[in-house]
């Protein structure tokens, strides 16, 4: 099974932006940030579009049309980007009712909803401990 990659571009994305920003490019457009992660503009409208309804970006329209950060990299964490774009749980039940009459059947939902629900927990709590301004300190120091 292959992992989600949505977090990472996402990431991708909002460092981008800033970046693009600090070296005086201007407003960054969905082409610059998809050159960069190498995937088609409108995958990235379509994410950068998500964030714009969590608050995390804003789009401008006219002459200098694009993305920017709706605030500063500092104040916005990998839970935050988590949560405006993955609204789905990590773990989800069966996509059909298991058999109720079998004993397996009857308790495997009721059995693994508190183990999802503490793995989601875990996994915000972990992401809310990291800023974006850290992953791209640590893009950068990559190079």
């Amino acid at each position: 099974m292959a992992g989600n990659s949505q977090l990472t571009v996402a990431a991708h994305a909002l460092t981008w932006i800033e970046l693009h920003r600090r070296i005086g490019d201007g407003t960054a457009t969905s082409e610059g940030v998809a050159g960069s992660v190498n995937t088609n503009p409108v995958v990235i409208r379509r994410l950068l579009g998500r964030m714009r309804d969590a608050g995390l970006v804003h789009s401008r329209r006219g002459a200098d049309a694009g993305w920017v950060l709706a605030r500063p990299l500092e104040d916005i964490t990998l839970r935050d980007v988590y949560e405006a774009i993955e609204p789905s749980p990590l773990f989800a039940m069966h996509r059909a009712d298991p058999n109720l009459g079998c004993p397996v059947g009857s308790g495997i939902q009721p059995a693994m909803r508190p183990v999802y629900a503490r793995v989601e927990e875990a996994v915000r709590a972990e992401l809310a401990q990291i800023t974006l301004a850290e992953v791209l300190r640590d893009v950068l120091a990559q190079r």
